[in-house]
């Protein structure tokens, strides 16, 4: 028997999230991201919290077991990325509004 479309769709959510946030994460919190990073004047651990904790997330987002554990950890990075962000004055939220409805989303579903 075939998946109702909502699961379906759900799923492909789950892995396009996971997935996309994964690489972007890592490449987040590589060597050659810090001159970038440097630019914004923030601490540079707050750039490897941030980007851990995306990585964190996705992958628990991945695993089966772990999607509410992994969609709630992302919502909550995204989140706070947010407040950086504003306190910051870097007001370019679209892909973190984005990202934190997608993982919500997930969250509320596997509940």
């Amino acid at each position: 028997m075939a998946e109702p479309p909502i699961k379906t769709a759900l799923i492909a959510l789950r892995w396009t999230l996971g997935v996309v946030i994964f690489i972007e994460a890592s490449l987040f919190v590589m060597p050659g991201s810090y001159h970038d990073f440097a630019r914004t004047h923030m601490r540079d651990f707050i750039r490897l919290v941030l980007g851990c904790g995306e990585i964190i997330g996705a992958i628990l987002l991945l695993i089966p077991r772990t999607i509410t554990r992994g969609a709630g950890l992302l919502a909550a990075v995204f989140l706070l990325a947010i407040v950086v962000h504003l306190v910051h004055g870097m007001y370019d939220l679209g892909n973190l509004l984005v990202y934190v409805a997608a993982a919500a989303w997930v969250l509320a579903a596997g509940r």
